[in-house]
């Protein structure tokens, strides 16, 4: 049960992180998802654990890294659709 609230919350993370940034993540449903764990993940890596904690996420840095992934993902496919 733990795994689908992680999932899913990691979902909502990704989406708000490509809200706030103002760009759709690649891959829909599953972009959000990966998006929102590894913007967890590096939000918890570089500013530590504050804020509110939902399934094991501390929201706020969570958000902050998503929005991060969304923009390298962003420069990325943008690098590319030019060539």
């Amino acid at each position: 049960m733990h795994l689908l609230w992680v999932l899913i919350i990691g979902g909502v993370i990704g989406w708000l992180g490509g809200l706030i940034v103002g760009r759709d993540v690649p891959g829909g449903i599953i972009g959000n998802i990966v998006a929102g764990l590894v913007g967890a993940w590096l939000g918890g890596l570089l500013l530590g654990s504050f804020g509110p904690i939902v399934a094991d996420f501390a929201i706020v840095p969570a958000i902050l890294g998503a929005i991060v992934v969304v923009l390298i993902l962003r420069a990325i496919l943008r690098g590319t659709r030019r060539a």
